[in-house]
């Protein structure tokens, strides 16, 4: 066929594809306004070349996908089905589609800080059950009404275009807007090489922001979230033991926790060495194991965990404030011989009594838990021992604990106090599947447990996946989702 401009076909296809590139875009303009909400969703940048970046990006990797949106579908529909009415119905259809796909990925990145992927399904069908759930009817209407509002933007710019295709033609502004884009896409990308080589962690802890943008990397992860030891990455190897500047929050306000008169206490026995638990429990035949209980190197964090319920992360800040566990209040006491919580008073007669290398007999009115602080190997930042208790509910699980489910479990199933359990820790009751990323912190390390799989991830930005049960390294990919959440829960308590 000879394509000439005289061709009634050649000239279909040609008024078409100027069409297309003004329908475009005006797209560019409402993907840009839904991805306003990318921008809010984290903590803005804190430097000028940081704001610069990434206004320049927002703009250039909006427009960039937009049109490769149109490259993808419209433009090939438009040179082997030049039939203009509907060429332009189903374009107003698609990018309808493509509009409404943009705005939910912006409400779930903003909602849990990462985009729509298959290995988060659950998290996100159940974010938008949470929504839908209150409000059920009004929910359905408000998202026909922006589903409907969108269509009609289409039909309306779709329409409008074609039928002053000559008078747009005239107009110089699509070259000026054009040449504004392409500046800014090739700014963007030349101020992130940049910045990955200098170590401007402010401009590549936006990688992710954005759809289909850079693919995250530990390091901007960590950066994301002020877990990033600059000084340390920089030194490549130096080793830095100090927590982050965590500031504690207190919760406004926590749920109380009415006891049956029936509740057993709580006895909770650490142990320095493996040989010390032995001979508690040649004295102590009623424990049972329970389950392998992954925990800290260090001991102090470790005895944290235990008595607080959180993640070490926060051990620093609450140690230095004197900050009792968020849990201990009335009727829920606590006594402790442990020296380096000394700031904590003793209750008589407390309900949990948590304890150092104690060997005295246990009262068959307690649910007693007891393990070893003691590692394997001193040299990396986890342990796995086994956990003992006298709770027969709790014997033989068939998955991995933390030394912070304890309390958790404890005030689920012991005590009846879920609300205030899930309030006051960072934790996963032992006997559920847990609502609640399986985390912890130590030695400037995030530990998070899934499975069989432990991940941790350095403030230098490196990171390894290690097999639980056989101690191995895995070479896996960073699940980016599951670490936000787990991120996100970690710093639940702290004000930055």
């Amino acid at each position: 066929m000879n394509l000439t401009t005289q061709n009634q076909f050649s000239s279909r296809v040609s008024q078409l594809l100027a069409w297309g590139h003004w329908f475009t875009l005006a797209n560019i303009g409402l993907a840009l306004l839904l991805s306003l909400a990318y921008l809010f969703a984290d903590a803005p940048p804190t430097t000028a070349v940081g704001t610069f970046y990434m206004v320049v990006t927002w703009l250039s990797h909006t427009a960039f996908i937009t049109f490769l949106a149109f490259v993808l579908t419209i433009f090939p529909l438009s040179l082997v089905f030049p039939y203009p009415r509907h060429i332009r119905g189903m374009a107003s259809v698609l990018a309808t589609v493509g509009m409404t796909l943009l705005a939910v990925d912006a409400f779930v990145y903003y909602n849990l800080g990462y985009h729509l992927n298959y290995s988060a399904l659950g998290e996100i069908l159940s974010l938008f059950w949470r929504n839908v759930s209150n409000t059920p009817a009004l929910s359905t209407l408000l998202v026909s009404a922006f589903v409907l509002l969108i269509l009609a933007y289409q039909l309306i710019i779709s329409n409008y275009a074609w039928h002053h295709l000559g008078d747009l033609k005239r107009l110089r502004i699509g070259r000026t807007i054009t040449t504004t884009l392409v500046v800014c896409f090739a700014l963007s990308h030349s101020i992130h090489i940049w910045a990955d080589a200098e170590l401007k962690f402010d401009i590549t802890k936006q990688d992710n922001m954005l759809p289909l943008s850079y693919p995250t990397t530990a390091k901007s992860l960590l950066a994301k979230n002020d877990l990033l030891d600059l000084k340390r990455y920089e030194q490549e190897r130096s080793v830095n033991v100090n927590a982050p500047n965590v500031s504690f929050v207190m919760p406004a306000q926590l749920p109380s926790c009415t006891l049956a008169p029936d509740a057993a206490a709580v006895d909770i026995r650490l142990f320095s060495t493996k040989a010390e638990l032995s001979r508690f429990l040649e004295a102590n035949p009623t424990l049972d194991k329970v389950a392998p209980i992954l925990h800290p190197t260090d001991s102090d964090d470790t005895i944290f965990n235990v008595l607080y319920g959180l993640p070490s992360y926060y051990r620093q800040s609450m140690s230095k404030d004197h900050i009792d566990p968020l849990w201990r209040r009335p009727p829920l006491t606590l006594q402790t011989n442990l020296a380096q919580f000394d700031f904590i008073h003793d209750d008589v007669e407390a309900l949990v009594k948590v304890t150092l290398d104690e060997h005295t007999q246990v009262q068959d009115t307690h649910i007693v838990f007891a393990f070893t602080l003691e590692g394997d190997s001193k040299e990396g930042v986890t342990t796995i021992n086994q956990l003992w208790s006298t709770d027969a509910r709790l014997q033989g699980l068939g998955h991995i604990v933390q030394p912070q489910d304890i309390l958790a479990t404890v005030l689920s199933e012991q005590w009846q106090c879920p609300e205030l359990g899930a309030s006051a820790l960072i934790a996963n009751n032992m006997l559920s599947n847990g609502s609640k990323p399986n985390i912890n912190y130590s030695q400037g390390v995030f530990i998070a447990l899934r499975k069989d799989r432990i991940t941790l991830l350095s403030s230098d930005g490196s990171y390894k996946h290690i097999s639980a049960s056989e101690g191995f390294s895995v070479d896996q990919e960073l699940n980016v989702p599951f670490l936000i959440q787990g991120l996100k829960q970690l710093k639940r308590f702290n004000a930055q």
